[in-house]
């Protein structure tokens, strides 16, 4: 008698129902049951920067564990070993298709001449050679029962050292004291578990609000033919200028085929397509740059996010440069102070206490909020190095690592790479001015007593 097909879905980067290729591959496996899993892998709890409005916005006898690849340098390594632990108990791995980007990285690269993306143009090009963009799959109208819950098998404890959210936390780290929770009824972890401090971002995540979001926005035909990026404005907070679904895209809540066929559907009417803004600064003109640094990253692997044994990125002796570790020639999270100044200079951009209005009340945005407006991040990424401060764009990287609500290396990485001039971007002399640049966009300085209130009484 064959034996029943029972599975373990393993959710990541792919919280939502609808267009999960994943969950449509362990659906198709007929499976007597299935277990869903989701859990903080010890990683993002311990080594990866993650403050508290990032985590707010989130034996069995097996036969096959199912999930979606992932294509950057730490989850192809994890999911080596995963794969690797699940043959020696004899469980059949399914890792489908990439779900988080419009195509596969991989195939992007290939198509590419095996080549990392490092221009728009080189990935219109190899998207031509891949055809079009896979279309969406519908959510799946039930799912098979867990089956039995119960286990008796051990749980190996993560080390939690080094910490880097040690910061973060206002109490002790609990999450991985029970397999099934504090209750043994498998609840996500809670923010209080994770031990951290109280959030204070107003946005949510979630696949409910995300659908509702994408809704209003494609309901604004005139918004969704005629966005251009450029002209959106950094200081627009209710509502945003831009769509704010990057937190959603990141954390798989929205699909971005979903996205990007919504958006073409409406941009390609005939009463649209005259008026419509086109690539690289309209919507689906975004998700082509997405599509450019989780390709870029997949084909450098761990390089990517750091200068050091990177042939793509230009060195510059920046200050504070990054601690490296000999073994792996990867930076280690900590780094030189070559220069005191530098480091005071780092800290008060960090917290908003520069002095330039502008900059404060951007980075305070971001420490409340969690994001902040592309022209905004370009603007203080700027000041911070080529601009200002000189200091490297890799201490920039950890702080929007640690605070925005979007978060991927392979965007945070590669904007820091554009806007330092070090790769993907050239012209060092465009710099935007802290003074010059929000007179266009805040002259009577309203965004800026918003988020600096000790300014409120002060003429603009």
């Amino acid at each position: 008698m064959a034996s029943k097909t029972r599975v373990i879905y393993w959710f990541r980067t792919d919280l939502r129902l609808h267009d999960s290729p994943a969950l449509h591959a362990a659906l198709d496996l007929k499976p007597e049951c299935m277990y869903p899993i989701w859990c903080w892998d010890p990683h993002y709890v311990y080594r990866a920067r993650v403050g508290p409005n990032r985590w707010q916005f989130l034996a069995w006898k097996i036969t096959h564990l199912v999930f979606e690849r992932d294509t950057d340098a730490y989850a192809k390594e994890r999911d080596t070993q995963v794969i690797e632990s699940a043959q020696e108990a004899g469980v059949e791995v399914v890792s489908t298709r990439h779900g988080r980007t419009l195509y596969d990285p991989d195939e992007l690269v290939k198509a590419n001449g095996g080549k990392p993306t490092m221009s728009i143009t080189q990935v219109q090009h190899a998207a031509e050679k891949l055809g079009d963009v896979p279309k969406p799959l519908p959510a799946p109208e039930s799912l098979p029962d867990p089956g039995d819950l119960s286990f008796d098998f051990e749980q190996t404890q993560p080390s939690p050292e080094p910490d880097f959210n040690s910061v973060q936390r206002s109490g002790k780290e609990t999450s991985y004291n029970f397999l099934s929770g504090p209750n043994h009824d498998f609840a996500v972890p809670t923010m209080s578990e994770l031990g951290l401090k109280s959030a204070s971002s107003p946005h949510r995540g979630g696949e409910t609000r995300a659908l509702a979001a994408l809704d209003a926005i494609i309901a604004d035909e005139d918004y969704t033919t005629t966005f251009s990026k450029p002209s959106t404005a950094p200081t627009a907070v209710s509502p945003q200028a831009t769509t704010l679904l990057s937190p959603h895209h990141h954390f798989g809540s929205l699909s971005v085929r979903l996205f990007y066929y919504r958006v073409l559907t409406t941009i390609q009417k005939p009463s649209n397509a005259k008026k419509a803004s086109t690539i690289p600064t309209n919507l689906i003109g975004q998700l082509l740059f997405r599509d450019m640094y989780f390709a870029a990253q997949a084909a450098i692997g761990y390089p990517f996010a750091q200068t050091h044994n990177n042939p793509h990125v230009r060195f510059i002796p920046w200050h504070l440069p990054s601690k490296i570790e000999p073994a792996t020639d990867r930076i280690t999270g900590d780094h030189v102070i070559d220069s005191p100044l530098a480091e005071e200079w780092f800290q008060r951009w960090k917290f908003g206490r520069t002095g330039f209005p502008w900059i404060d009340a951007l980075m305070r945005q971001l420490r409340q909020e969690g994001w902040i407006h592309h022209l905004g991040r370009h603007a203080v990424a700027c000041f911070l190095t080529r601009g200002g401060c000189y200091v490297d764009w890799e201490r920039g990287a950890e702080v929007f690592e640690e605070w925005l609500l979007d978060h991927e290396t392979a965007c945070n990485s590669g904007n820091w790479q554009w806007l330092s001039c070090t790769a993907f971007f050239a012209q060092f002399y465009r710099c935007y001015s802290p003074v010059a640049f929000p007179r266009k966009w805040d002259d009577e300085g309203k965004f800026v007593r918003r988020y600096v209130p000790e300014l409120e009484r002060y003429a603009k």
